[in-house]
């Protein structure tokens, strides 16, 4: 509970920032850029070295993954369907595609399964969002910007991209037992990512674009949090009989809120981001909703 009361008040301290102009126009930018380079390498150096693989650990990391698959093919019909920008089409896939499944996912995973799910989730959202978010996420943002880089750059940036190298490195540090100042270290940088990101979502935020947005809006919270869980469901569930508290849980992870770092990456790269910013602060508001009810439908799975 008090990882979500701290989400809240970063997010209106934020708002309340851009609105006494007490931040920088480019404050949301530098936030951004101190995520990516530093707490977000942090935390997967911190929790990829504290993975623990259990039997469903290829279905818990695949979640995020086939996620990401349905929203690239569900936008790319919807965007010809409807005649949508590029950089819309691009921001509906990636920030419709990954979840809230680390500072947000986390904390509700925690509240509603206790500290025992914890490991399941840390695998989903490891191996499975921020992952994908490395490599789909950095791919989509670099097929849809405005530059259009060759699949040679998209690599490039794949392989340059900070939290990339430091999932790669953790990979290989798991039998390296850490220092204790190293991990206590690590978690001091990468606690500063939930304020952090929080604080440039209500910087950025802008209720005045909700106008504009609704439809758009309406489409990307749709999809992440009803219709891609339930695509999951039906299909670990019903047609692959998968079961049990881990099971459980990586539907759960499947019905996070959008994952602010995907519209911070969304951003970056000019997709849409007064969408992107939008699909982050309404969805995590709505998700308190609908997290609960898919806490109901799954207790019987």
């Amino acid at each position: 509970m008090n990882n979500l009361i701290l989400l809240i008040l970063c997010f209106i301290a934020g708002m309340l920032l851009r609105r006494s102009k007490r931040m920088p126009d480019n404050a949301p930018a530098a936030l951004n850029s101190f995520i990516i380079h530093i707490s977000l390498p942090a935390l997967t150096l911190l929790y990829i070295h504290e993975l623990h693989f259990s039997g469903d650990v290829l279905l818990v990391a695949l979640m995020a993954w086939l996620v990401f698959g349905l929203s690239a093919g569900f936008f790319w019909l919807v965007g010809r369907w409807l005649a949508l920008p590029r950089a819309t089409v691009g921001a509906l896939i990636l920030v419709g595609g990954l979840g809230n499944t680390s500072f947000f996912g986390l904390p509700m995973v925690e509240a509603f399964y206790g500290k025992e799910g914890l490991s399941t989730a840390i695998i989903a959202d490891q191996l499975g969002s921020f992952f994908a978010l490395s490599i789909l996420g950095i791919t989509v943002a670099g097929i849809y910007s405005a530059g259009r880089p060759t699949a040679a750059e998209i690599v490039k940036r794949i392989a340059l991209f900070p939290p990339f190298i430091s999932l790669m490195i953790a990979l290989l540090l798991i039998p390296v037992e850490y220092a204790p100042w190293f991990s206590e270290l690590l978690k001091r940088l990468g606690d500063t990512l939930a304020p952090l990101a929080l604080v440039s979502v209500g910087l950025q935020l802008r209720l005045g674009h909700l106008a504009g947005n609704m439809r758009n809006l309406a489409l990307g919270l749709g999809f992440k949090l009803l219709l891609a869980p339930l695509a999951i469901y039906l299909l670990y569930v019903q047609l692959l009989g998968a079961g049990g508290q881990a099971i459980q849980v990586t539907l759960f992870e499947a019905a996070m809120p959008p994952m602010i770092t995907a519209a911070i990456i969304a951003t970056e790269h000019d997709l849409d981001p007064e969408l992107s910013t939008l699909m982050v602060a309404v969805g995590l508001i709505f998700s308190f909703v609908t997290l609960s009810a898919w806490w109901w439908v799954l207790r019987g799975v």
